[in-house]
């Protein structure tokens, strides 16, 4: 691999769009289709593909288009479902979390302190079970067997030292803080763009803005989103990992979406943040908002859980009573409040929650914070395999359930899954990591390949410069997206390979340089 080059094989471009729909298309039968691109479909592409199968992987819009890119950027240890007795759930997510990050994407998933700032209004009982919960959470890492290197155990903090990590929490009354650590992804779009290269580089055709309009046990009718032709894609084995939309394809699939949204604050309105934040949610015993620092110049603040009715709409929209709510319990804890106008930005996702309560919401069916997190891997009696449910820390494991379930539904011959132990595009020992000659804030975001990026806006120094004033990402981060990552357009570059456009105002500032370098960018090889 030259130091400007992808790694072999994995490079995604229209030019490769292109071909390999043609490919899918042209009458063949693949092994497996799989219809939808965030982690979990991705991942269940890379799981096939690994394994040695024929695949074909869709999206109707762009990786990560939907909820895989507008979670917390947090990967659970399952903590909060050890609070709701599900045992079995907590274990799964803190297997996974390790696996993250001691294998497969350690360049992309790090630890992340957090305090739990005791103020006047968490009282010593709150704060006991808050402490029980988080020596129980330590407990779990250690099941997990994920060294204490990787994620340091929890410990009390005096006043002091939480006020040194946690400088914006008002000073008065505060008796100390609770620290804990959790696993982050730098970019929950990237882990899935990760995903669906490193499944490219074992052979799958990841084909975005092709739109399945019909599935069935052997296949699918697509539309090709570019051009408006349809056709046919033909397989062995069907998986459906549309999340919220999965009902849409597969009758007698019922979901219970539930929005989490999300705050995006400039930096320096918070001030220094060493650590996130857990702020306890006024009359609730192990639900918290958290204040996430990004690393970019921005802060989220998150998240709610609301049911949502109706129709799924695309990009969900976020509710002013979302955004006041978030505003008065982060309020409740800082020295200084945060006002609406200070808002620069909001998001919201929804996540796929399945819906096995036989009653309808207005006849005493659960919140939906009180739904499991469980996924579960269904499959129709016509063959087509959906997997639901879930959540972003475990879409490996849903991914091996249902290549598994798929496979044996349709007869397929396949070895057994390798991706507990497959590292993604990228991905290296910390040690490696660390010694690369490249800035770390693109190690953190691309790994090895930070090398090859980095080399890439060498060679010429327009390419080194920030995409916007105040914003670290290059011109050089944008082209490598459309020759590299798939990019086909500025939303792809804007909201989901960078997040610029998590800012409204910056996302309209960073237009046209999008587009020049879409106009600019040369034509990608396969």
């Amino acid at each position: 691999m030259s130091h400007t080059e992808a790694a072999p094989g994995s490079s995604l471009s229209a030019h490769r769009r292109g071909r390999e729909l043609a490919e899918a298309a042209d009458g063949r039968t693949a092994d497996v289709l799989v219809v939808g691109l965030g982690a979990t479909g991705a991942g269940a592409a890379l799981d096939a593909a690994a394994r040695g199968l024929d695949v074909v992987a869709v999206d109707a819009h762009d990786l990560a288009f939907g909820t895989s890119r507008w979670s917390s950027k947090l990967i659970h240890g399952g903590l909060r479902y050890l609070a709701s007795a599900q045992f079995d759930v907590a274990h799964e997510s803190a297997v996974e979390r390790g696996v993250l990050m001691t294998r497969t994407a350690p360049h992309l998933v790090a630890a992340q302190p957090f305090v739990l700032p005791l103020t006047p209004l968490v009282s010593r009982a709150q704060a006991s079970l808050a402490w029980a919960g988080l020596r129980a959470g330590d407990v779990l890492r250690l099941a997990a067997r994920t060294p204490r290197q990787v994620l340091p155990v929890p410990r009390r903090l005096s006043a002091t030292e939480a006020r040194h990590l946690a400088p914006s929490v008002r000073a008065a009354g505060l008796r100390g803080g609770l620290l804990s650590w959790d696993g982050k992804v730098t970019d929950d779009a990237r882990l899935v763009t990760a995903l669906a290269r490193t499944a490219a580089a074992h052979g799958a055709r990841v084909l975005t803005r092709v739109r399945a309009l019909r599935l069935t046990g052997t296949g699918a009718r697509i539309r090709d989103e570019l051009t408006g032709e349809e056709g046919e894609i033909r397989a062995r084995a069907v998986i459906n990992a549309t999340g919220v939309w999965a009902g849409a394809l597969t009758e007698g699939i019922r979901i219970r979406p539930s929005r989490g949204t999300h705050l995006v604050l400039r930096s320096e309105q918070l001030g220094a943040l060493p650590a996130g934040l857990h702020i306890p949610i006024p009359g609730e015993t192990n639900r918290f908002v958290l204040v996430l620092p990004q690393g970019d110049g921005r802060v989220y603040v998150g998240l709610t859980d609301e049911p949502v009715d109706g129709a799924i709409p695309d990009v969900p929209e976020v509710p002013e009573t979302d955004i006041g709510f978030l505003l008065d319990v982060l309020g409740s804890a800082l020295g200084t409040p945060v006002s609406r106008d200070e808002v620069v930005g909001a998001f919201a996702g929804l996540r796929p929650l399945l819906d096995t309560s036989a009653h309808d919401a207005r006849d005493g069916a659960p919140r939906t914070s009180d739904i499991s997190r469980r996924h579960a891997v269904l499959t129709s009696p016509d063959g087509v395999t959906t997997v639901v449910g879930g959540k972003l820390t475990t879409y490996r494991r849903m991914a091996q359930d249902a290549v598994d379930a798929a496979a044996g539904a349709r007869g397929l011959r396949a070895a057994p899954s390798p991706t507990a132990a497959l590292p993604l595009i990228g991905a290296a020992a910390p040690e490696r990591l660390r010694s690369l000659p490249a800035p770390r804030r693109l190690v953190r975001r691309y790994g090895t390949e930070a090398v090859a990026l980095h080399a890439l806006a060498a060679q010429d120094p327009a390419l080194a410069e920030p995409v916007l004033p105040g914003h670290p990402v290059t011109r050089a981060e944008l082209l490598w997206a459309v020759r590299h990552e798939g990019a086909l357009d500025e939303s792809d570059l804007l909201d989901r390979r960078t997040r610029i456009g998590v800012v409204p105002q910056d996302r309209v500032q960073a237009l046209p340089t999008a587009r020049d370098v879409l106009d600019g960018a040369a034509p990608a090889h396969p």
